[in-house]
């Protein structure tokens, strides 16, 4: 747990406007299933190894954390297949 502590604010001082906020006690109960393709999947371990990311999970959370403080993404139009989404070019993505 020390070392899950550690790392998250190693990730808040890698950028201090949006460092993370995380109430002490606070339990992530809900599990959230991600199907990727081989490529996605290569392109999440290399961000993790890159950052030092200590699991999958911690490497999803910190991209997902990127991404909602990102300003300028589309918003997807109401139909559109999950397929349309894909991380990486050549996965559903133009």
């Amino acid at each position: 747990m020390n070392f899950r502590l550690n790392t998250v604010r190693n990730i808040a001082t890698m950028n201090p406007k949006s460092s993370p906020k995380i109430k002490k006690g606070e339990k992530r109960l809900t599990r959230l299933q991600v199907m990727l393709s081989a490529g996605e999947l290569t392109a999440l371990d290399n961000f993790r190894f890159e950052k030092r990311m200590p699991s999958r999970a911690s490497a999803i959370r910190e991209i997902l954390r990127r991404g909602l403080d990102a300003d300028g993404f589309n918003v997807a139009n109401a139909g559109t297949p999950s397929k349309a989404f894909g991380v990486i070019k050549g996965d559903g993505r133009s």
